[in-house]
């Protein structure tokens, strides 16, 4: 049986260790064929820096002091190559417990060291980037907001100083001008806040029916004024309730608010508008469905809408700068999740996303 054993190269030494028998994975591992391999001093399976610090004898004193001996280094193989092995040396006794020989159990690991160095690799250029990106947001939120405001000050000043001045041409320059600087004031703080989202947040678990009734406090004059019905209930339990999740708190409450307020926005004219909340635990993720009557999307705009500064409504009918539900998707997949639409034109949409349940 060990010497059908292909992932790890398994020999026995003798007291001295001189390679008495192996098995396939010897052979697949060291590239040595069992009749060069008989006999050979294991020591030579070590590099030359290796055998100078006497790497070797020592595994095998400490194997026989201790009973077993552990080790990960490179190896060398018969072509040469270098490869990262973990070693097992264990001591074998006879019937007077003296040792009679070792056993060796050797593992190539380097694929998983070099799996390792990339992850290492990746995660060192990502903090890189992170970095990069932490210095983009400051300067947006400093250099690039203050001409605009300089822009805007300005512009005001001409229309209470010079305003009869310019005829209705002039003056609708200047109406143009301060709507496109208030205009990319928006998308500026959009594009922070996007930046922002789970940074300096610790999880914590979260009550979603308290981000419920939240949003129906901050939305009352909407709500009131558009006869809403809102209902939420879990699927899980007997009794109306949503989950306790994992989360990051502020960017959770922002998910919730903004399909809340997509919701209204995106409503048809006439009739109620309802919502519908349910949740649902499935392989460890919480399943949570937001659900409306409102005009719906067509089938082709599905994943478009997902994407930052994507506008499917003329802003004249629906105003927004098209960066809500990237925002919504950034934060599901802060949390492990994903989110999609169920839509048809004029018969609402269903918001579907999942939380990992990680804590």
């Amino acid at each position: 049986m060990l010497g059908e054993i292909e992932d790890y190269a398994i020999l026995f030494l003798d007291q001295h260790g001189f390679v008495r028998s192996w098995n396939k994975g010897s052979e697949l591992i060291k590239g040595y064929t069992a009749e060069e391999m008989l006999g050979m001093d294991f020591r030579s399976f070590y590099t030359e820096e290796a055998q100078a610090n006497k790497i070797p004898d020592h595994l095998l004193e400490e194997a026989v002091l201790n009973g077993k001996a552990h080790h990960r280094g490179w190896r060398i193989k018969k072509n040469g190559e270098q490869f990262w092995a973990h070693v097992t040396i264990t001591a074998v006794y006879d019937e007077e417990n003296e040792v009679i020989g070792f056993s060796k159990f050797t593992r190539d690991l380097t694929d998983k060291l070099n799996a390792e160095k990339a992850l290492k690799e990746y995660a060192r250029v990502l903090e890189f980037r992170n970095k990069e990106l932490e210095q983009f947001v400051y300067i947006a939120s400093h250099d690039l907001q203050e001409p605009l405001l300089t822009v805007k000050n300005f512009v005001g000043l001409l229309k209470k100083e010079y305003g009869e001045q310019f005829d209705e041409n002039g003056s609708l320059y200047l109406d143009y001008i301060a709507e496109s600087t208030e205009k990319m004031k928006h998308l500026i703080k959009g594009v922070l806040d996007y930046a922002r989202l789970g940074t300096h947040e610790a999880k914590e678990l979260v009550d979603c029916n308290d981000l419920m009734a939240t949003l129906q406090e901050e939305f009352s004059e909407e709500i009131g004024a558009l006869r809403l019905e809102v209902d939420c209930e879990n699927l899980e339990v007997s009794y109306d309730n949503l989950p306790r999740v994992p989360a990051y708190e502020k960017a959770l409450k922002q998910l919730f608010r903004r399909l809340f307020s997509n919701a209204l926005k995106f409503r048809k004219k006439e009739g109620i508008l309802k919502i519908q909340v349910t949740a649902a635990y499935e392989d460890q993720h919480w399943n949570f469905e937001f659900k409306d009557n409102g005009i719906g999307i067509e089938e082709r705009y599905k994943d478009k809408i997902f994407l930052i500064f994507q506008r499917l409504n003329s802003k004249e009918a629906y105003p927004g700068h098209g960066i809500g539900l990237s925002h919504c998707k950034k934060i599901v997949e802060l949390h492990g999740g994903e989110i999609f639409v169920k839509s048809a034109l004029n018969e609402g949409s269903t918001f579907c996303f999942s939380l990992k349940n990680d804590k």
